[in-house]
């Protein structure tokens, strides 16, 4: 097969992975050993048919072995993290009701937050609250006193 069949096909796989369904990265591997065959290919390593699907296979499977675990952990377990500065201690004005250990989405610095009330009374409509802290990306609110 030629060198740039191998890159087409590493670039439908990564293509599908990305935007057609999830996968769980065993296309990634797949496709970055077909552009590995690829690049082989390019560099004038001449190999049969054969040979080419065997070191795809090789590639592959070595790669998802050694890489899959940490890479999809990497992705799939980051939570959401604000680089800016929040200040605690900041007003926010609650749109609706908000019992205490609630939830709603508040206007922050032109962005919609999550907030959720920590305190013990609950914050009526309309009303400001301060910023106690915040947890990743909710902003922890107590009613103004």
């Amino acid at each position: 097969m030629a060198w740039w069949a191998w890159m087409i096909v590493a670039a439908i796989s990564l293509a599908i992975e990305m935007f057609v369904f999830d996968a769980q990265f065993y296309l990634v591997f797949f496709g970055i050993s077909a552009a590995l065959v690829g690049l082989l290919g390019l560099a004038g390593v001449d190999m049969p048919d054969w040979a080419q699907v065997l070191a795809l296979s090789v590639f592959a499977v070595t790669s998802m072995v050694t890489f899959r675990k940490r890479a999809y952990e990497l992705v799939r377990s980051r939570t959401g993290h604000v680089e800016e500065r929040l200040t605690v201690g900041d007003r926010v004005t609650v749109p609706v009701r908000l019992e205490p250990s609630q939830t709603c989405r508040v206007d922050y610095r032109g962005t919609s937050w999550t907030a959720r009330n920590v305190d013990e009374t609950p914050i009526e409509a309309g009303r400001e609250a301060v910023i106690a802290n915040v947890d990743g990306l909710t902003l922890l609110v107590r009613a103004t006193a």
